[in-house]
């Protein structure tokens, strides 16, 4: 799902994101549409449009499937992008869910295309949700290639119990890397039933840190 929101700053708008979908910020990502600008009498707003990250609950889901000309049209904006960077592949719709899509690049530039910490690979994802978002269709999109999102998620959960040890015995807490608001998330679900460990988000912006601090 994608909507937009307005507010005197950045925070604001987010403030009025979380307040409206009933979400907490690591459930979504936000994109700058219009940043605030001063004009000579007054402060122009700023403008973000949302896009989740997280599926909904089973709960009162219903089936919400795209038309098959909406899905050529997503692949066929993801195929004409890649080849504009000058990493051609095809693109093909592996799984359908229903408030998901998942779509699979093939590639001779897969390594390119996931980049470091498949930040190219979550770059393009967010455009290609942007564009799902004008032409209406119904589901998030979420971008694969070589399986890595699997496997990422794979190596945040044995990092996160990693770290958790590493805490407990030291008594000292610890700040992970970077991570978009899906990764976040993985964090926190894994160690989230650890009665002698707790996590936070800390930092501004899309990629804030996760720091994991003993209670015991």
């Amino acid at each position: 799902m994608i909507k937009e929101f307005e507010g005197k700053s950045e925070q604001e708008a987010i403030d009025k994101a979380i307040a409206d979908l009933n979400l907490d910020r690591e459930e979504f990502d936000v994109e700058i549409l219009e940043a605030s600008r001063r004009s000579l009498f007054r402060k122009g707003p700023v403008k973000i449009r949302v896009h989740i990250t997280e599926e909904d609950d089973d709960e009162d889901q219903e089936s919400v499937l795209p038309a098959e000309g909406q899905e050529e049209e997503l692949i066929s904006f993801l195929e004409i992008l890649m080849s504009k960077m000058g990493f051609p592949g095809s693109v093909t719709v592996v799984r359908r869910e229903p408030r998901k899509t998942i779509v699979r690049i093939d590639s001779d530039h897969s390594g390119i295309l996931i980049g470091r910490k498949g930040k190219n690979l979550d770059a393009i994802q967010v455009l290609v949700n942007v564009f799902a978002g004008k032409i209406g269709f119904p589901n998030r999109v979420v971008v694969d290639t070589e399986n890595y999102r699997s496997r990422r998620e794979e190596n945040l959960v044995r990092m996160a119990r990693k770290t958790a040890d590493q805490v407990r015995r030291s008594r000292e807490s610890r700040l992970l890397e970077p991570m978009n608001p899906f990764e976040r998330r993985i964090i926190h679900t894994t160690l989230n039933g650890i009665d002698d460990i707790e996590t936070k988000s800390e930092g501004e912006g899309l990629f804030k840190q996760v720091r994991v601090i003993y209670r015991g």
